[in-house]
């Protein structure tokens, strides 16, 4: 039996909708600027040269519905809606037409995002770590299994805040589509089961 200095942190897990195992979470990926709209209210040029990455620990997962406090360092907290793909299989170097072999199932998140950090750290032409990847940044929703509910590439996705919407568009606006983020994602990782990506936002983020 192998002995440790101090317990070892828990495995990280998310529920499965109509199901009593757990999923383990292994990693989680984001991709930026990924509907237009979004990415012309941060400031930006949509395109598609390439999709734009950051990640976020495990230790940042939450359950939707969970109860979670303020976060430290910030005066500006915002909220984005976001599709989030959970992978089942290992994949590289995939090709886009193989790419959702290895999807498992989906569920809506939220990326939570320290705004005044992340705007700052942008300024200054560093990382954003600080303002995307803190404790409960990443709440996530029951999966549903890509057996139950196929594989969405349009539908609604909206946001509402003590009643009022704030996000409102629908999938099918999403620059990159799942398959695409995940074959091209695979070209710079080794994906594996229990990676989550949370697929982007669309415009009306705010705190």
């Amino acid at each position: 039996m192998t002995a440790y200095l101090f317990e070892p942190a828990p495995v990280i897990s998310a529920e499965i909708a109509g199901a009593d195992l757990r999923f383990p979470v292994r990693r989680v990926f984001c991709v930026g600027r990924n509907y237009a709209a979004h990415v012309r209210e941060m400031g930006f040029d949509p395109d598609r040269e390439e999709p734009c990455y950051f990640t976020k620990s495990n230790l940042s997962v939450v359950p939707s519905g969970a109860e979670i406090p303020y976060p430290p360092g910030t005066a500006n907290y915002h909220h984005e809606v976001e599709l989030v793909v959970a992978l089942g299989k290992p994949g590289f170097e995939l090709a886009v037409e193989d790419a959702l072999s290895v999807v498992f199932g989906y569920a809506c998140g939220l990326d939570m995002t320290r705004r005044d950090l992340q705007v700052a750290s942008r300024q200054n032409q560093g990382p954003w770590d600080i303002g995307k990847d803190f404790e409960n940044a990443a709440v996530l929703g029951p999966i549903s299994p890509a057996d139950d509910i196929g594989h969405p590439s349009s539908g609604r996705i909206s946001l509402t805040v003590n009643g009022e919407t704030r996000q409102d568009s629908d999938l099918g606006h999403l620059l990159w589509s799942v398959p695409e983020i995940i074959a091209h994602l695979s070209r710079i990782y080794r994906l594996e089961p229990g990676d989550l990506i949370y697929t982007g936002t669309p415009e009306g983020v705010g705190p």
